[in-house]
């Protein structure tokens, strides 16, 4: 890949665009779940189907992120980066004009669409212009917002619901927007590559029908009994469409997105046992809200609020990541953790309106410390053992996985909450509380699956990232790997 055009800065004020960017993509995954009601008694809809609009704007992230790389290779990354910033940032002002929610879940579709282009191809500028030992330090600064946007989202939309409307959840972007477009076209080098191959079509065209169908079918599945059958069947032909994309990209010269980079261990538990985490704790912050105002009886601001304590986790956990990944190694903190994540959703599921609100901040501030600890090690093994050669390919595809698993684990958590009201009752399960605690129950599972992943790592793996690389093994005589 080739730089062309204006100076080359893949130090911290790039990384830390490329990361206020991403803050904004992640913000508004999830930044409508506590104005949920508002927003559902204002577009005439019940508060639960406002998760279609997070629903599509995050398979538009899904959807349109393998193309990132093909556009930034044949446009260039600053060119790309910059209209990207461009699209999201009107389409937001679109979204606090929507009258009701076909619209609003459109225009959520093209603010995907400009997220789609600007978080992958300022992460991949960034991970460029990184050496191995140095993928700590640079994926800390592109780990920050997805461990921030999501917990401050809440809390941020309770308070512009509360104390202005829910449009502002969306006009906040206008000016953020429009101050991250100079910086962009300073500091974002315009790489691209002299000969970048033809789009792959035939690859985009079925990966984006397959995921919409069968995202489609998840979100009929939380209707009515009698919609189950049409909801079966749109499920089925999106799974057969995604396995004949995958058959195609195994098959094409050239393609979209390369499974062959699943082979390599490391990258598959970053990218599949992360994607299972990712979708569970994507699903909190849009179940949380919805307990606290639904069961709870509180308002937007108080339930988006308490939240805050999530991010104290995030925060009061973060320094010791690193120490914690050097001296247990990968393996045995993405299975600690895990199983720990897990029991801190049984325990979300447990709280109740008399709760005292120490032991909920309690409770979510443990669920902040696992979070971070689990997506920074899932963010920072992925590369470990990717060839410079392959990073671009490898971050379209882990950046595809990561927004698709964010994206179904809302519509898994929205799912769940719907069977679970259906099925409370038959199991003895009485009071508001019920339906969250079995919903709570179910995303349980996610994290668990996610071990059984981690479980077939080696002890050793990851060294070269966490530093222990730099050691020779006394034994063998060369690097730990």
């Amino acid at each position: 890949m080739n730089t062309r055009g204006g100076r080359r800065d893949d130090g911290r004020g790039l990384a830390l665009l490329v990361a206020g960017a991403f803050f904004m993509e992640n913000l508004d995954g999830t930044i409508i779940s506590t104005a949920a009601p508002d927003m559902a008694a204002s577009l005439g809809v019940r508060p639960v189907d406002i998760g279609l609009a997070i629903t599509a704007y995050l398979v538009a992230l899904a959807v349109f992120i393998p193309a990132s790389g093909w556009a930034a290779d044949r446009y260039g990354a600053r060119r790309v980066f910059a209209a990207a910033v461009t699209v999201f940032t009107a389409a937001s002002a679109l979204c606090a004009a929507a009258p009701g929610l076909p619209e609003l879940v459109a225009m959520r579709v093209v603010q995907g669409i400009g997220g789609a282009m600007m978080v992958p191809v300022g992460r991949l500028v960034v991970l460029r212009g990184t050496r191995k030992t140095d993928l700590l330090r640079a994926i800390a600064y592109l780990t920050w917002p997805g461990l921030l946007a999501p917990v401050a989202a809440p809390a941020l939309g309770g308070l512009f619901t509360q104390y202005a409307s829910w449009h502002w959840i969306f006009l906040v972007n206008v000016p953020l927007g429009v101050a991250a477009l100079v910086p962009a076209l300073r500091m974002v080098p315009d790489l691209r590559e002299a000969e970048p191959p033809r789009l792959d079509w035939a690859g985009f065209v079925l990966g984006g029908a397959g995921l919409a169908a069968t995202v489609y079918g998840l979100e009929l599945f939380g209707g009515p009994p009698g919609v189950w059958g049409g909801a079966t069947a749109w499920a089925g032909a999106g799974t057969l469409v995604c396995i004949l994309t995958v058959v195609h990209f195994l098959r094409a010269r050239h393609p979209l997105l390369d499974p062959t980079l699943l082979r390599v261990r490391t990258f598959r538990v970053s990218n599949v046992g992360g994607a299972l985490f990712r979708a569970a704790i994507s699903a909190v912050p849009f179940l949380l809200p919805l307990m606290f105002q639904d069961a709870f009886g509180w308002n937007a601001a108080r339930a988006g609020l308490v939240l805050v304590a999530v991010f104290a986790g995030n925060v009061a956990v973060k320094p010791l990541t690193t120490p914690l990944l050097r001296r247990f190694g990968f393996r045995t903190v993405l299975l600690a953790n895990g199983a720990a994540t897990a029991g801190t959703f049984l325990l979300c599921g447990s709280l109740g309106p008399r709760t005292p609100v120490f032991v909920v901040l309690t409770v979510l501030f443990a669920s902040g410390v696992c979070r971070s600890v689990s997506l920074s090690a899932y963010a920072s093994i992925g590369f470990a053992d990717i060839e410079p050669d392959r990073t671009s390919s490898a971050n379209t595809l882990s950046s595809t996985m990561q927004q698709l698993a964010a994206g179904l684990g809302v519509v898994f958590g929205a799912v769940a909450l719907r069977a679970a009201g259906a099925f409370a009752a038959p199991l003895g399960l009485d009071g508001p509380t019920a339906p969250y605690r079995l919903a709570f129950g179910l995303l349980a599972l996610l994290p668990l699956l996610s071990v059984a992943e981690a479980a077939r790592l080696r002890p050793d793996v990851g060294a070269v990232v966490t530093g222990a690389g730099r050691f020779r093994d006394r034994t063998a005589g060369r690097p730990v790997r």
